[in-house]
């Protein structure tokens, strides 16, 4: 049985999204246990009854906006719903964790408590972007580390090509490099470093450079950067998604017939195109580097966002993926 930690106060629209994505997840897999944490009078109105189900009461939770946090805070807000969840894990009473709640609270809480895999210096937000052949594919770093060195983008690379290979079956998984150009010798000298150490590596398929444009049309299913590159990369494609939507709803509603064709012969499609470019089904992003699994849910999800980010922590249990992680990391210098 797979045990998760939930931390039932994180997210936009928790408790509410969060407890009822928990339950649609214990009735979707047999195979889990799940605690989840926060205020009980807040979430009663959504819990149930269930035998794999435990709450565990905490009044005291992050707020959303909670962005510098420090180590005084691990020590004074021990108690709020997130850190009780981390240190479930931490302690070995739960495989892994999935929150909602602030992204930077989790990153830098996970990262004192959890602690790190010894094989790798960094932790890296790791999402699940859309492509236009519908093939799973990460972007990261999607805003951990402005600074990162040649060796942690190549590190970032291996933990994501196995996540991939193992959690979603992908065979050989190809590592493209965001650049300005696609000519080895472009970019800044990280660009550089990095693209020769990804193009010896024996674990990775490299597929070399990747210009921007490329991203949602090319083969490279993992895609790497800094995180300020790719954070910045990761919001263009977000706000272009939305607008792009938001164009398509305005043509519709434009004439009489187009909302007769939208009604008659586009809904399926029409349907797809949302589905494929939706976050909801994907769940999350995994902080890849940690020693457990951790999975920051979007801070907007629903509760069918966050059941899927759920499978995403469990399925990342069940296939060990950090541990066959630590063992190519861990033959690196031998």
């Amino acid at each position: 049985m797979i045990k998760l930690a939930i931390d039932g106060m994180g997210g936009d629209y928790a408790p509410k999204e969060i407890v009822e994505g928990s339950i649609l997840a214990l009735k979707t897999f047999d195979d889990i246990e799940l605690t989840i944490f926060g205020d009980e009078s807040k979430m009663k109105p959504f819990l149930i009854e269930h035998p794999r189900l435990k709450v565990v009461h905490t009044p005291k939770y992050f707020d959303m906006g909670v962005k510098d946090i420090g180590r005084h805070t691990l020590r004074e807000d021990k108690d709020t719903s997130m850190l009780m969840a981390i240190n479930h894990v931490k302690e070995g009473l739960s495989d892994g964790l999935v929150s909602a709640g602030p992204t930077q609270a989790l990153i830098f809480a996970s990262f004192f408590m959890i602690r790190p895999m010894k094989e790798m210096s960094r932790v890296a937000i790791a999402p699940m972007i859309p492509s236009v052949a519908g093939k799973p594919t990460i972007l990261l770093d999607a805003g951990g580390n402005i600074d990162a060195k040649p060796e942690h983008l190549v590190d970032f690379a291996v933990f994501s090509t196995i996540v991939l290979k193992e959690v979603y079956g992908v065979k050989d998984p190809k590592v493209g490099l965001i650049n300005i150009g696609t000519e080895k010798g472009k970019g800044r000298e990280i660009d550089k470093q990095t693209f020769n150490l990804l193009e010896a590596h024996p674990e990775i398929n490299f597929y070399g450079n990747l210009e921007p444009k490329e991203i949602l049309t090319s083969e490279a299913q993992v895609i790497v950067s800094d995180g300020f590159t790719a954070n910045i990369v990761m919001k263009t494609m977000e706000g272009t998604a939305k607008a792009l939507g938001q164009i398509l709803k305005r043509e519709i509603k434009s004439s009489f017939w187009a909302k007769l064709a939208a009604v008659l012969f586009l809904k399926k499609p029409l349907k797809n195109f949302k589905k494929s470019m939706s976050a909801d089904e994907v769940g999350g992003a995994l902080i890849s580097g940690l020693d457990k699994v951790v999975v920051k849910a979007h801070g907007s999800s629903n509760a069918y966002a966050f059941m899927n980010a759920i499978r995403q922590a469990k399925t990342m249990v069940s296939q060990d993926v950090i541990g066959k992680v630590k063992k190519v990391l861990g033959n690196k210098d031998e």
